[in-house]
């Protein structure tokens, strides 16, 4: 019986021998390791009273869902403000190329004077000198021909000074029709930003905000999370990081499925310290007695969208890891950097083409011819633009 039993454990010990060789010596594995995630914060761009709350914690938001209304009164006197002051920049700068147009018909005007005063006093320089013509006659010719060059002169000047204004540019294209444009951009951003759009799809959490609370720019007023962009940080104690490279497959599993359910994911990267380096109180270890702690690091692991669309994760769950380190020709730290942004929204890329093309209107409307590339606005473009379906 004790040969048997010896047996037994020499035939264990040699099965773990095999198991380790093979196996065991390639798996790191960590039960220090969390569901991470983005929390997306909804903050004003511009001051406002709270009207409307579109959403509350725990609701699921589609990506430009309006969240949250401001009052819109002051926004819309400002955006009428701005639009009339453009409509006037336009109707000057058209009276600026008409009035050019005048002063250059009076150019011409007093060149032609010019040249009858002076054609007047060649005919009668001859008569004068034959005595046939008095002289104060002559006095006079030559009289009218310096008023009309004083005139003539005058006028160019005035012709130049005018074009100043208006040279090599349009109406608008003119500086000042610019300007009035970019105020009313500006007036139908701070009209169009009254309504808070979800910058993505996720869940609602951490809502602060209270309907008709009086909010300013950069207020936090709640948060989106988008559970379907989560993923796990392990921390991994020191000695286990030698042998981890980005690009290794990774094998999970969630407290909340147990091990009926197995992720997969691979090792997307590693943090630049220890966890206890980026504390709010990191520990200061030159004073005093001194304990060594084993470090570790967090590894961030990138999850398999499939799989975890099919099995959700909430951020903060606890998970289990194990990482395959077959594979360890990588580099210990990446050295490329990221080519593609992490992460982007275009909820709210269109605001600035509803402008320019609200300016376009505004400039066709009162007698401009805005440039080929900008497309007339939608007639209801204004009462649509601060809901979810313009952005």
């Amino acid at each position: 019986m004790l040969m048997l039993l010896f047996g037994l454990f020499i035939l264990a010990g040699i099965g773990y021998a095999v198991y380790w060789a093979l196996v065991a010596r390639y798996v790191e594995s960590t039960d220090d390791a969390y569901v991470g995630g983005n929390l997306v914060q909804i903050t004003p761009q511009v001051a406002g009273t709270v009207l409307r709350i579109g959403a509350d914690d725990t609701d699921y938001v589609k990506a430009g869902q309006t969240l949250v209304e401001l009052d819109q009164a002051d926004a819309r006197v400002a955006l009428d403000q701005a639009e009339a002051a453009l409509a006037k920049s336009v109707r000057q700068v058209r009276n600026l190329v008409a009035t050019t147009a005048s002063i250059e018909a009076s150019v011409a005007l007093r060149r032609t004077e010019l040249e009858r005063t002076r054609a007047d006093l060649a005919r009668r320089a001859p008569l004068a000198a034959s005595g046939a013509l008095p002289a104060e006659e002559l006095q006079h010719a030559r009289d009218a021909v310096a008023a009309s060059r004083a005139a003539l002169e005058a006028a160019e000047q005035q012709l130049t000074a005018h074009k100043t204004l208006v040279d090599h540019t349009s109406v608008e294209t003119h500086p000042e029709v610019q300007s009035a444009a970019a105020r009313v951009r500006e007036a139908y951003l701070a009209y169009a930003r009254t309504a808070l759009p979800s910058p993505v799809s996720g869940i609602v959490a951490k809502r602060g905000v209270q309907v008709g609370q009086r909010v300013a720019p950069g207020t936090p007023l709640m948060a989106v999370i988008p559970l379907d962009q989560v993923w796990v940080d392990a921390n991994f104690k020191e000695r286990q990081l030698l042998n981890l490279r980005p690009g290794q497959a990774v094998k999970l599993r969630a407290d909340i499925y147990g091990s009926a359910v197995e992720f997969h994911g691979q090792v997307a990267g590693f943090g630049a310290g220890t966890g206890s380096a980026f504390a709010l109180l990191p520990p200061q270890n030159a004073t005093g007695n001194w304990i060594k702690v084993v470090q570790r690091v967090p590894v961030r692991i990138a999850l398999d969208p499939a799989e975890l669309a099919q099995h959700p994760l909430q951020i903060g769950l606890s998970m289990l890891v194990d990482v395959d380190t077959h594979q360890r020709d990588g580099e210990l730290r990446p050295t490329t950097a990221r080519s593609a942004p992490a992460y982007q929204t275009r909820v709210y890329g269109s605001l600035a083409a509803l402008a320019d093309q609200r300016v376009a209107a505004i400039i066709t409307a009162n007698g401009g011819h805005p440039r080929a590339a900008r497309r007339q606005e939608p007639e209801a473009d204004r009462t649509a633009a601060p809901q979810s379906g313009a952005r």
